[in-house]
């Protein structure tokens, strides 16, 4: 393992305890209690500026942490979250492959399958019931010719994941 993969892993497991504590009953609870005191020595300090920068900069430091921690942790379930979907659909026969690892498309070839997909529950809707469609197959079963961008979105998915499996 290298320094910087021990450092990377060192880090996913604090974030991964300091997410579980900070999102527990106890940790509101002693929040609560640091808001109270300081709302009682108000008086004890003349509810004076330096009072009042106490508070200011640890919760300002405590939400730029939790900023951090936030996010590190949604990009966890993010990513196990598709991961679980890639499996779904490599395993559901008829299901287009060509979805997995969609979350890398950039926001016009996200928009042009979802154009896609609008297409395909149009056309679900005038066909008989029990009959099957795909993004990738047309009403009459034949597959369809894939307009030019979602072409140049399909090679651009694969040469980012051959350019991921170089680097990686």
């Amino acid at each position: 393992m290298s320094a910087r993969e021990h450092v990377e892993d060192t880090f996913a497991r604090l974030a991964e305890k300091a997410s579980q504590a900070t999102g527990s009953f106890w940790a509101f609870c002693v929040a609560l209690l640091v808001v109270a005191v300081w709302a009682v020595t108000g008086p004890l300090f003349d509810f004076s500026a330096t009072w009042q920068l106490v508070i200011n900069t640890g919760t300002t430091i405590v939400t730029f942490l939790m900023v951090f921690l936030i996010q590190h942790a949604q990009n966890k379930e993010n990513r196990a979250l598709q991961l679980k979907l890639n499996e779904l659909i490599a395993a559901t026969r008829g299901a287009s492959n060509r979805l997995i690892d969609v979350e890398d498309l950039s926001d016009h070839e996200l928009q042009i399958l979802y154009d896609r997909f609008r297409h395909l529950a149009e056309t679900a809707q005038r066909l008989k019931p029990g009959a099957q469609t795909s993004i990738d197959r047309d009403k009459t079963g034949e597959a369809q010719e894939l307009d030019r961008e979602e072409k140049l979105a399909d090679e651009k998915k694969e040469k980012k994941a051959a350019d991921k499996k170089q680097a990686g």
